[in-house]
């Protein structure tokens, strides 16, 4: 196996994105997805190909958010280079599933495509619910790069360091790739994270472990804010995981303009001027299929019990 750090997982994304792709190479992106992936992809010279998670018949469980096989399948082609795989997922919270993540590893082999898996917020996956890395999948080991974050793992955002995991050979290229874009990250840094992981090996499993704590801040959070979009009449896409909640504004009656500027980024920036409610827009994860973002905008519960609260009882004013 081979491992390298990176300043941020950030950093760890594009290197093993600009390590692989050529200009002409296909990379397909599951929607909604982190803005940087399709960016760095043309940067490249390669081609986004965007395949959706749909809502199906129950869009307010973030679970319930799935691929179309025969769309999944049909986005590949001889020149796709790369799948990224998000889990848990940003923004919708969900987790796929072991049969989720076999029917992508095996499209990835049919097509002899490699896999660069974003687990950042793999630590943050609730009480009771299962985190699968599709790099344990049989067979997938050998072709997928497994990102991760010390920021979303021990709440430390600031600290900036990432990490990529996985076969020798990919790591290989991808940290000849990091050399020449920041050559390394801080010493200091990685003594930190190092430390952290070290107290989580010998509490592995005991309640004082940050790693048993944190799941339970993240899950706490989430309901506060599901509580108070329950109060207030909106409808919400539950998460299983992550740091973030999609909240439904189509009950709040709002009208904008959007010849210009899409619904969910106006209605963002008037939550925040008339009720100092902080949301983000979906529409910017979504390129193809923005549609899907409907009037989403997404709240984030990585905050304060006191923060989500004042947020809350935002929220339960909205439709008075």
């Amino acid at each position: 196996p081979g491992s390298m750090t990176a300043v941020g997982a950030y950093e760890a994304l594009y290197n093993s994105l600009t390590a692989f792709i050529n200009p002409g190479d296909e990379v397909v992106l599951i929607e909604p997805h982190f803005d940087s992936y399709s960016v760095v992809v043309e940067v490249c010279g390669g081609k986004p190909v965007f395949v959706p998670l749909r809502p199906g018949d129950n869009p307010s469980d973030g679970n319930n958010w799935a691929l179309d096989k025969a769309e999944f399948e049909a986005a590949f082609s001889d020149k796709t280079k790369i799948c990224m795989v998000n889990t848990p997922h940003n923004p919708i919270g969900k987790l796929f599933t072991e049969e989720e993540m076999e029917f992508i590893a095996r499209t990835c082999e049919k097509h002899n495509a490699l896999i660069i898996s974003d687990e950042v917020y793999e630590r943050c996956v609730f009480p009771g619910e299962e985190h699968v890395r599709i790099a344990n999948i049989p067979g997938a080991w050998d072709r997928t790069i497994t990102i991760g974050s010390a920021g979303k793992s021990f709440s430390m955002t600031g600290y900036k360091l990432g990490w990529a995991v996985g076969p020798a050979e990919l790591i290989n290229r991808v940290q000849a790739m990091h050399q020449t874009v920041v050559y390394s990250a801080p010493t200091i840094t990685q003594d930190v994270v190092a430390r952290c992981i070290e107290r989580e090996v010998e509490l592995k499993g005991k309640e004082e472990a940050y790693y048993t704590q944190l799941p339970k801040v993240m899950q706490e959070g989430s309901e506060i804010l599901s509580e108070a979009a329950r109060d207030a009449g909106l409808p919400f896409v539950k998460p299983y995981g992550g740091y973030f909640m999609m909240l439904d504004t189509t009950p709040l009656g709002l009208e904008f303009d959007t010849t210009e500027e899409m619904y969910d980024v106006q209605c963002s920036k008037y939550l925040m001027e008339h009720h100092k409610l902080a949301t983000i827009p979906l529409s910017p994860f979504f390129n193809l299929n923005k549609n899907l973002s409907d009037k989403y905008v997404r709240l984030c519960f990585a905050k304060s019990t006191d923060t989500l609260k004042a947020g809350g009882d935002i929220i339960r004013e909205l439709k008075k």
